[in-house]
């Protein structure tokens, strides 16, 4: 139900009040030019234990100073240990743009020019087109208009990986692109992965501590880790999931085993822990342009604008008539942020989701305002619905209950997908499999994603990822020739396995595709096409 303008999101006054409170800056600087919306703490308890979410934290910058910076809630679920300010969460794609920034220190330094072609500052580099692989740019592995699929790749590294990061860039050149080069946009991962690489080659030092070095001690973020020191870190949040249902998302919350994360391989496209002090630190140096509050330049105000700068625009969908206000009239990617336009103001932002996590990065550079969120938990529609009730608030614009909205719009699409999935569930046809199981075992392999192993174990068939650690599980048979993964790990998307039989009734091939309509697009089975190695036939 909307909220109009209540009390406790209200905007501030902007006339007489306003000019009295600009005064008082100048005259006071430790005083800020606007605050979070009044009452905005209960609030924000009040959501989060009505969503379910065990812990998160919230930081706000405006005009050069942090005027909120807090936890809610427990590190993990049942715990005693309280969500700090400093407690560290993975904060997902927020983290393409600190990837963007070491190029950007990079550039400054004259290594490297964002228009430099890949293949002459990354030796060997390959993608499936020959003139894909002459023309890409830096500039083009960071703005998604490469011609791949969406998230084509992620299983190289999803849900972990024992290929290294060179490894993992090597296979690029086995993926068929979905679209040509340039003509449109389409979100990836695997190219911030060549991006970190890049760094590498170029800078001598790998990612992990040429960010480290270079943009998060160099930049005062005096916790945020981009390696394993991660786990080291005692004040960090643990990730939760709900995994009890039909499909991922439904349920109740559980604690995930944090160690069966986004393979390291492509921590540039989403591998850094950030705490909500150390991101209220990098949103006052975004929206300075570079400059640290001590005076120098952790990269030049040339390079911040390049960052911002549109360079492919990003489709927007229809919205339910609840969430109107929300689209944009125009929406693009630039270096590892997004920009788009909000009841008449540009938005510098960015969404982040790892097994477990989910953040948000807003900048409002006309106000000089950012926020973020951190959530130890999938329950997005928390982080979007307050996103928006800040923005409302701080461009002084009527709100409504975003949240409210937000849960609405995830439990119908939810609902839809329920119906799917168990409309699909119920009804398989009783006929199959073509074959004795035992000669559906075998080895198989997919030219960019590597091998698989079937076995069989009785009555039953075992699948193995072999190269994506903890990637097991049983083969239940569906109907005809395809078969329902059962995954060990629970917390993984299912997915069903088709074997196609040549004339000789020998297995020509399999593939896959993912039960859940609604499963997260890392999860990229359809692209795989295994073909036999030795199979048992």
């Amino acid at each position: 139900m909307p909220i109009g303008l209540s009390s406790s999101l209200r905007p501030r006054p902007r006339s007489f009040g306003g000019a009295i409170l600009a005064l008082l800056l100048v005259l006071a600087p430790g005083v800020a030019l606007a605050d979070p919306p009044a009452g905005f703490d209960a609030r924000v308890e009040e959501l989060r234990k009505s969503v379910g979410i065990p812990g998160m934290a919230i930081a706000i910058v405006e005009n050069g100073r942090t005027t909120l910076a807090k936890g809610y809630g427990m590190r993990r679920i049942g715990g005693r240990d309280a969500v700090t300010p400093d407690t560290i969460f993975p904060n997902g794609s927020t983290g393409k743009a600190f990837t963007s920034a070491a190029l950007a220190v990079l550039v400054d330094q004259g290594k490297i020019g964002w228009d430099d072609k890949v293949i002459d500052r990354l030796p060997g580099f390959q993608m499936y087109d020959p003139y894909v692989t002459r023309e890409m740019t830096i500039r083009d592995l960071l703005v998604h208009r490469s011609g791949l699929g969406l998230g084509a790749g992620d299983l190289l590294f999803v849900p972990s990986t024992n290929l290294t990061r060179r490894e993992a860039v090597r296979r690029l050149r086995f993926i068929k692109p979905a679209t040509s080069f340039r003509s449109g946009y389409a979100y990836d991962n695997v190219l911030y992965m060549v991006a970190g690489q890049l760094i590498e080659e170029v800078s001598g030092q790998t990612w992990e501590t040429f960010v480290e070095q270079h943009v998060l001690r160099a930049g005062g973020m005096k916790t945020a880790t981009s390696d394993e020191k991660r786990f080291a870190t005692r004040d960090r949040a643990f990730p939760h999931a709900r995994i009890s249902g039909p499909f991922r998302g439904v349920g109740e919350q559980e604690m995930l085993d944090e160690r069966k994360e986004l393979g390291r391989t492509a921590a540039p496209a989403g591998g850094m822990a950030v705490s909500a002090r150390d991101m209220a630190r990098w949103m006052t140096i975004q929206l300075a342009h570079g400059k640290l509050p001590e005076g120098r330049q952790l990269f030049s105000e040339r390079q911040a604008a390049e960052m911002w700068t549109p360079v492919v625009l990003t489709p927007s969908g229809p919205m339910p008539p609840s969430l109107t206000s929300a689209q944009p009239m125009f929406s693009a990617y630039a270096l590892g942020w997004s920009v788009r336009d909000y009841k008449g103001a540009k938005i510098v932002w960015h969404d982040g989701a790892v097994f477990g996590f989910q953040a948000t990065v807003v900048l409002i550079p006309e106000k000089n305002i950012g926020f973020t969120m951190l959530i130890n938990s999938e329950d997005g529609e928390l982080v979007r619905g307050l996103m928006y009730e800040l923005l409302d608030h701080y461009l002084g614009q009527p709100t409504q209950d975003w949240v409210s909205d937000w849960r609405a719009f995830k439990r119908a699409r939810q609902q839809r997908a329920q119906a799917a999935v168990s409309g699909a569930e119920a009804k398989p046809t009783a006929v199959g499999p073509s074959l004795p199981l035992a000669r559906y075992a075998g080895d198989y392999a997919d030219p960019w994603y590597g091998p698989i192993s079937i076995r069989a174990d009785g009555e039953r068939l075992l699948i193995d990822f072999k190269q994506s650690p903890g990637l097991t599980g049983t083969l239940e048979h569906w109907q005809y020739d395809s078969f329902r993964t059962r995954w060990d790990d629970k917390s993984f998307e299912p997915a069903y396995v088709t074997f196609a039989l040549d004339p000789a009734g020998k297995i020509d091939r399999v593939t896959m595709r993912p039960v859940s309509p609604v499963a997260d697009f890392s999860w990229d089975y359809q692209d795989l096409l295994f073909t036999p190695v030795s199979a048992a036939q």
